[in-house]
């Protein structure tokens, strides 16, 4: 069931409409309450509030206090049966009360409360577990609850390269024992990579708490299906953990601070290896700053996926790193792999492992250069053979990454590298971008609308490209000074060049270019 996303497509900006589609997915919670029947397992009430709730915390919108209103006024069985539910795993203390509150007065009407409620969520907590790469890049946490034919778990995914750690998945699991078998085998096929070692509950709780609300702060965290569904259910189950003692936020490093750390790492690596030069500290420099802002109660711990995430960072940053700093840049990085990998205490194996890494994340890192070659592959010069200005150039890759923003792309399950400087492979770009198309046009099934739509969009990424004519770029910079997203400019765009087209006798589609252009000029 997805009732919020029900709520979102039907809403409309007309107040009374959009409280009606409230309402209707109330009525739906209650339906999917009443089919659960009089004897339900507890874990499958606890699952079906859990996605409910994730469904509302995925769109930003919590409706739990409106759903208990709604459920006090309907005083029916799958009433009571969700204010049960709701009191002990809605996420926060006042909306559990508010949910008790109400079903006390349900039930003090005369509704009884479900023949299920005694013992509702009442599991004992059992062992923790927690696998981890030596790195600290990140962990997977097993937690067990109940025994027997009851027992299960909530194992999670923990990323520590952010927020000193985020939870990017969680699932319940039906048998713990045999997820355990299975982590204690990835620390055995791991060697020297992976450790498997047993949790004080109290420090789970805080792991995975603390986890989760990182998780929150993310504007639009990258998390699984799974995730939605069961986080509810896995923070109820965290709260019969031992409470964690609180734990102080970790001290802001200053730039003193960061510099000894500079100035320890030069003095420990050898000239050899890297060179001490203004360009070498600003690199290294750059790795602590990150280190400070990413990871801050362990600012110098290397991982090669803490690593890989500063060349993300790096390859993202609006300001241009000089080419000093550029051809630094890997010298310093593998020398610092190695310098606060042996200083953090990891075998000769693990540094190994991690440079070899580090040194795959540099090549790919050192391809961007090349990624905007393909922008400009046809570029050679203005006609009088001088080279483009730069700020010619800084427009022209504006222009054509908009147009096509990867020259990667997944298609029919295969992860494609193509050139948008090919009209051809142009096109597949476009279509990679509809991976609802993809079955269709596959099975030669692909007509109608769809196609024309698709047709239509591949143009317009073509006059963008080409710049031909100018006014599709015009129109799409006054778009985009307005707030549109990509995706909304160019529908607008597809939507005046439409308006244009015209079927000749031979089945070709033509426009006249003086009224395209007009309609263009319009725009914005």
């Amino acid at each position: 069931m997805s009732p919020v996303s029900r709520v979102r497509k039907t809403q409309s900006s007309n107040e009374e409409d959009a409280q009606q589609s409230v309402n209707g997915f109330f009525k739906d919670v209650l339906r999917d309450f009443a089919e659960l029947g009089n004897e339900p397992e507890h874990l499958q009430v606890e699952l079906l509030t859990s996605e409910i709730m994730g469904e509302w915390w995925e769109a930003d919108d919590d409706l739990g206090p409106e759903l208990i209103e709604f459920a006090e006024r309907k005083a029916n069985p799958a009433a009571a049966a969700l204010l049960t539910a709701l009191s002990v795993l809605a996420e926060t203390a006042d909306q559990r009360r508010h949910a008790a509150d109400a079903l006390a007065k349900v039930v003090a009407g005369g509704l009884p409360e479900p023949e299920w409620a005694p013992g509702f969520a009442q599991v004992a907590a059992g062992e923790c577990w927690r696998t981890s790469d030596v790195y600290g890049d990140a962990s997977s946490v097993l937690c067990v609850f109940g025994e027997g034919e009851t027992a299960h778990g909530v194992l999670a995914l923990v990323d520590f390269t952010e927020f000193s750690g985020w939870v990017k998945d969680v699932v319940v699991v039906e048998s713990p024992d045999e997820v355990l078998a299975e982590m204690r085998d990835q620390a055995v096929e791991g060697g020297e990579l992976v450790t498997v070692e047993q949790l004080p509950p109290e420090f789970a709780n805080r792991l995975l708490t603390d986890g989760l609300a990182a998780t929150d702060r993310f504007e639009d965290p990258e998390v699984s299906a799974d995730f939605i569904r069961f986080r509810a259910l896995a923070l109820a189950r965290l709260r019969s953990l031992p409470e964690p003692a609180p734990e102080p936020e970790p001290a802001e490093w200053t730039a003193e601070q960061r510099d000894e750390a500079v100035a320890e790492f030069f003095a420990a690596v050898s000239a050899e290896k890297v060179e001490d030069t203004p360009a070498a500290r600003a690199v290294a420099g750059l790795i602590v700053d990150f280190g400070c802002a990413h990871d801050p109660r362990r600012p110098l711990r290397v991982g090669p996926e803490k690593l890989a995430y500063f060349l993300d960072a790096l390859s993202d940053a609006e300001n241009e790193l000089d080419d000093e700093l550029i051809d630094a840049l890997g010298e310093v990085l593998l020398g610092w792999a190695e310098w606060a990998g042996a200083r953090d205490g990891l075998s000769e194996t693990a540094v190994a492992a991690l440079t070899d890494l580090l040194a795959e994340s540099l090549e790919e890192f050192g391809q961007d250069e090349s990624v905007l070659d393909a922008y400009l592959d046809d570029v050679d010069g203005t006609e009088d053979g001088e080279p483009l200005d730069p700020a010619e150039v800084a427009e022209l890759l504006d222009r054509r990454m908009f147009a096509i923003p990867s020259v990667y792309t997944e298609i029919g399950g295969e992860e494609l590298e193509l050139s948008p400087g090919d009209p051809e492979q142009r096109r597949l770009l476009v279509i990679g971008e509809h991976p609802e198309y993809h079955e269709s046009l596959a099975g030669d099934e692909f007509d109608g609308e769809p196609r024309f739509e698709l047709a239509v969009k591949t143009t317009v990424v073509d006059q963008l490209w080409e710049n031909d004519p100018p006014e599709v770029w015009q129109a799409a910079q006054r778009l985009v000074e307005k707030g549109l997203e990509r995706e909304e400019v160019l529908l607008e765009l597809g939507r005046v060049l439409g308006e244009q087209l015209r079927q000749t006798e031979d089945e070709r589609l033509e426009f006249d270019l003086e009224d395209y252009c007009r309609g263009l000029s319009a725009l914005g």
